[in-house]
């Protein structure tokens, strides 16, 4: 009997130990699909045997080798989780730990593992005689876990300590978060949020509740003056609010960008008003600049700047257009006067323009080549020098004074002038003097004596005495008139059409009386039968009547000849008119005053010496010419010529 029931309990515990082994191979199984690795610690043999995956190699390892692949940090938690599962505390655990895959003795390679252990009991025994353990390879998981921290790390301290303030709100329009940049620009309580936004409403507050469609949230941006009384604010900015949403469309956050542009828009600002104002000096400069350029211009009068270390000068349009330069060796060579103390020392310009100098005088046509003339320079200079006292060079202004010149001289010919009229005025008082009192003396005279006289003869001779002298004094008067006429411009040319032939003929006549001395012949050549002219007759009969007078005065032997001729001269038809004697002559050295006023070249001759000078007057008004042929002691041919073919005002 106990036999039998030996062998009954014998097959018994044969069918549960079968019973067993199937259950723990479909267990293995199950494990094998569901795990990376399953792993079985033999707690009796204290050995850990390899059932699927690739962490333990295939003879399995012992204990304190499988320690010794576990991270340090680790060792205790997996220590500690196994001594719970052996004590009975727990059935199961879960926990995650760092193993090293390396079997090389080499660099660790570590690995995260997820681990899930089962403590496996025999019917009957207080401790488990083994523990299953199934563990995922979780690597790729963590490290993809850490990179997402890293990167959640990253972007965290991006929108933390961005420049730009950043905040979140929720689709309904509740603050969720704001950066550093935020909170300041808003003046929150503090890091951990504020009470008054965090109770305001954003689709509430400007202005959002006036640009955002709750239903249809778009992109805004804007730009404003925020003034929020209760956080002491009132500063421009710029804003962006941008709706963001996840991958199915749904609206999940609103992200609002705000940038603080106080200060930009102060400095906006002020660059405007400074763009302004350069622009005002701008346009104050070109006007100055255009003054300046019109005076210089109109004053002939040209800036210049001399660098000693570029070896070169240079002439301004202005005050910066350069519109000439060249070396200071081509420099000297513009002046006329090589000799002058001036140009002398531009050899040294260090000594030439160490001080302010002024120089005045003549230079060739190079600076300004408006002309070929030698033109007048007045150059004022003065010394340019650096920071350290070195001369750099000189500027100043160099002016033409051509017309400063011109009018110094014309003022000194003018000078002149009213000096010699002063003296033809005393001349001209002292002649007139005695030339009217000698007529009217001798005609007062021998008026007095006419009344004592009783001849006949001696009466006719008085007579034609008073006569003659009446007539001179006529002349003179008329002389005295005409003269004052070509001073005051105011002498009359009245042309006429004549035959100048017939004129010529009775002037002669008359002028032929007037030879008195029997050795003097009075001759006339008249080569034409008939001349038309157009001429003022009574102005030419003046100047012939001229000639033969003084040729009276001059001759007192031999012949007066006068006589005309056409002559044509520069294209235009004209006559020519001489009174040829056989006279006194004039002195080669006297010609050239002869038509002078008041000159007379024998002052015991009676005349006022107007004569002369009426006649070129009148030749002159006539766009004639006038002229003398004389020789000393042998007679002289006064002559003019005049054209007959246009009309004279």
């Amino acid at each position: 009997m106990m036999s039998l029931f030996s062998n009954i309990f014998r097959r018994l515990r044969r069918q549960k130990v079968m019973r067993s082994l199937t259950a723990h191979d479909l267990m293995e199984k199950a494990l094998k699909i569901s795990a990376n690795n399953v792993i079985i610690y033999d707690i009796p043999h204290q050995h850990v045997i390899k059932v699927s995956g690739k962490m333990l190699p295939d003879e399995g390892i012992s204990v304190e080798g499988f320690k010794e692949h576990v991270y340090p940090d680790d060792l205790d938690l997996v220590v500690n989780s196994i001594l719970d599962l052996m004590a009975g505390k727990a059935q199961s655990l879960e926990f995650d730990y760092r193993w090293n895959f390396d079997y090389t003795g080499g660099e660790p390679r570590w690995g995260w593992l997820h681990n899930t252990s089962v403590a496996e009991y025999t019917e009957g025994a207080a401790q488990p005689l083994s523990i299953v353990s199934t563990l995922i390879d979780e690597t790729k998981l963590h490290e993809q876990q850490e990179q997402e921290e890293a990167l959640s790390e990253r972007y965290k301290q991006i929108f933390e300590h961005s420049i730009i303030g950043l905040s979140f709100y929720s689709p309904e329009g509740w603050l969720q978060d704001a950066n550093e940049q935020m909170r300041a620009i808003c003046h929150f309580d503090s890091d951990e949020g504020d009470a008054f936004f965090s109770k305001m409403n954003l689709f509430d507050v400007f202005p959002f509740n006036e640009v955002l469609d709750r239903n249809n949230i778009t992109d805004y941006w804007g730009c404003s003056q925020s003034i929020i009384p209760e956080r002491n604010m009132s500063e421009y900015l710029e804003i962006r609010l941008h709706p963001i949403h996840d991958d199915t469309g749904k609206l999940v956050y609103l992200a609002i960008a705000t940038r603080d542009i106080t200060e930009e828009r102060e400095l906006y600002l002020q660059q405007k008003l400074n763009e302004a104002q350069i622009k005002k000096a701008n346009e104050a400069i070109q006007i100055y600049e255009t003054e300046l350029r019109y005076m210089m211009e109109n004053c002939q009068m040209q800036a210049w700047r001399i660098s000693i270390d570029r070896n070169i000068i240079e002439f301004y349009n202005g005050l910066s257009t350069v519109v000439r330069s060249f070396s200071l060796e081509d420099m000297r060579k513009i002046f006329v006067n090589q000799d002058d103390d001036f140009v002398r020392a531009l050899d040294d310009p260090y000594k030439a323009l160490d001080h302010p100098l002024i120089y005045v005088g003549q230079m060739y046509p190079r600076v300004s080549q408006s002309s070929t003339e030698l033109q007048w320079v007045q150059i004022n200079s003065i010394p340019e020098y650096d920071k350290n006292g070195r001369l750099l060079g000189s500027f100043g202004i160099w002016r033409n004074i051509n017309d400063v010149m011109q009018k110094q001289e014309q003022l000194k010919r003018e000078t002149e002038r009213a000096n010699d009229s002063g003296h033809q005025k005393s001349v001209f008082l002292a002649n007139m003097t005695h030339e009217i009192r000698t007529p009217l003396n001798a005609i007062v005279g021998f008026s007095d004596l006419l009344q004592a006289i009783d001849s006949p003869e001696e009466k006719r001779e008085m007579i034609r005495i008073i006569h003659n002298n009446c007539d001179m004094l006529l002349r003179l008067v008329n002389d005295i008139l005409v003269l004052s006429n070509v001073d005051a411009n105011a002498m009359q040319m009245r042309p006429e059409q004549i035959d100048f032939v017939a004129e010529f003929n009775d002037i002669c006549k008359s002028l032929a009386e007037r030879v008195q001395e029997p050795t003097v012949q009075f001759q006339s050549e008249s080569p034409c039968e008939t001349l038309p002219v157009y001429i003022d007759k009574s102005r030419i009969q003046q100047v012939i009547t001229n000639f033969v007078t003084n040729a009276v005065k001059y001759t007192h032997q031999g012949y007066i000849r006068v006589g005309y001729r056409p002559v044509e001269r520069q294209g235009r038809q004209g006559l020519y008119v001489y009174c040829e004697d056989t006279g006194a002559g004039i002195p080669e050295d006297q010609l050239g005053r002869v038509f002078e006023r008041f000159v007379k070249l024998n002052d015991y001759v009676q005349g006022t010496g107007l004569g002369l000078s009426i006649c070129k007057a009148i030749i002159d008004k006539c766009d004639g010419e006038i002229g003398v042929d004389s020789e000393f002691g042998k007679g002289s041919t006064f002559w003019f010529w005049i054209p007959t073919n246009a009309t004279n005002d």
